[in-house]
């Protein structure tokens, strides 16, 4: 054995095996051992087979929101929704035009001659016993109406329709004057009083028929202290609507004269 292979020998082991780190010439002419330039260790190995899939990983955070979609097509029509409440009462409208006459009827059956003389008492005293009981029945609808009072007036719906120049001579004939609520405690008690007897609206003693847009009371008393309207009003675009109501809220609305409504009318307490 040379110094070469001794020298292969010590490196390399009992294996013979040189590593690759070292390289070993062995010159024919002096048997010497040069040991060449250290390889670079390889950062890396041979490439090596493809693994199995792994798990799936975790859910990654929220993305951006997309842009705007484009609009879809119109969906199928709905079913039919419930009934709404029924709105409030609307004004009176005008009266129409007389209407064309009708056809004439066929001849009836010819009668009988009827001595009616005994029947003529009996009719009248029927004609008056009507009239009687009308007034009785107008009298007790507005006694379950009720009538309203503080400790200076008494208020009282009458439940006929009359204009605003009605109202105010039936309230004047009996002693009284279309109601006018003049603070809020009054105008408060008349406006539960129209709302519990079941009336969306009333004429109060209020108007501007003097100078237009100067509303007063019926006893020529400016609105200084108070009025209660309702939004937006009083509105008069044309002119007309001169006099004004109550409605069941207690809000007050500008509305035309000729119009007819109940109202109410108040009555000072005689003093004792």
């Amino acid at each position: 054995m040379d110094n070469f292979d001794q020298a292969r020998l010590s490196i390399s082991g009992s294996s013979g095996h040189i590593p690759r780190l070292w390289r070993c010439s062995k010159k024919a002419d002096s048997h010497s051992l040069l040991l060449l330039n250290r390889e670079p260790e390889n950062e890396h190995g041979d490439e090596g087979e493809k693994g199995d899939p792994g798990e799936e990983g975790k859910h990654g955070k929220v993305g951006r929101m997309g842009p705007k979609g484009i609009k879809g097509e119109l969906g199928d029509v709905g079913d039919q929704g419930n009934i709404g409440k029924t709105g409030p009462i609307g004004k009176k409208g005008d009266k129409g035009e007389k209407g064309l006459p009708g056809i004439p009827g066929g001849k009836g059956k010819a009668g009988t001659v009827c001595d009616c003389g005994r029947y003529r008492k009996v009719v009248g005293q029927l004609d008056i016993s009507v009239a009687r009981l009308k007034t009785s029945m107008k009298f007790v609808k507005n006694v379950i109406a009720g009538i309203r009072e503080t400790e200076e007036k008494f208020y009282y719906i009458v439940q006929e329709e009359k204009n605003y120049r009605e109202s105010l001579s039936h309230c004047r004939i009996r002693g009284g004057m279309l109601a006018m609520p003049k603070d809020e405690a009054a105008n408060m008690l008349l406006a539960d009083y129209v709302s519990k007897s079941g009336f969306f609206r009333v004429f109060i003693g209020v108007n501007d028929l003097e100078r237009e847009g100067q509303y007063v009371f019926t006893d020529n008393t400016p609105l200084q202290n108070y009025s209660n309207w309702k939004e937006g009003e009083p509105s008069d675009p044309y002119g007309h609507e001169d006099c004004v109501e109550m409605l069941s809220s207690g809000r007050w609305n500008d509305t035309e004269c000729h119009l007819t409504m109940y109202f109410v009318c108040e009555f000072v307490k005689k003093k004792k």
